[in-house]
């Protein structure tokens, strides 16, 4: 039996911020509907919102056009920051001396799931489950 994907991701790399203020803005959308997190986003004062903000366009529009979704059933599943290269560049200074400029940059990951599709799959898992257990007491201690 094939099992159908559930989950998109889209991935944002290499960009111009730091790891712990994009963290700041994903730590409140993990695990939020599509629209309620557009919505967060675009309320919330920081400068990681953009970015983040079209990632998760970006990634439900993966999940339009490889699995057919509909937006309303979009699930922010997973949301991720890691620190990427560091840029270095040297400004120059007064008596020919130089001082390093140290750009830090990240790679975000969002990964979204359907929620109508998940569904269909619990609903199956648990009439297997009703099926297997129908000999035993239901006790915690029956062994299997």
């Amino acid at each position: 039996m094939l099992k159908k994907k559930t989950e998109v991701y889209a991935l944002g790399q290499h960009i111009s911020m730091s790891a712990d203020k994009a963290r700041r803005v994903i730590d409140q959308i993990r695990g939020r509907s599509y629209e309620e997190a557009l919505l967060i986003l675009e309320l919330m004062p920081y400068r990681a919102c953009y970015p983040i903000f079209k990632l998760i366009y970006s990634a439900a529009a993966n999940a339009n056009y490889n699995m057919g979704s509909d937006e309303v059933n979009l699930l922010i599943s997973k949301a991720e920051v890691h620190e990427g290269t560091t840029i270095k560049k040297l400004k120059p200074r007064a008596r020919g001396r130089s001082y390093a400029i140290k750009r830090s940059t990240c790679h975000l990951t969002i990964v979204m799931k359907d929620i109508s599709l998940e569904d269909k799959d619990v609903e199956i898992n648990s009439l297997k489950k009703n099926l297997d257990g129908k000999n035993s007491s239901g006790g915690i201690w029956d062994k299997k």
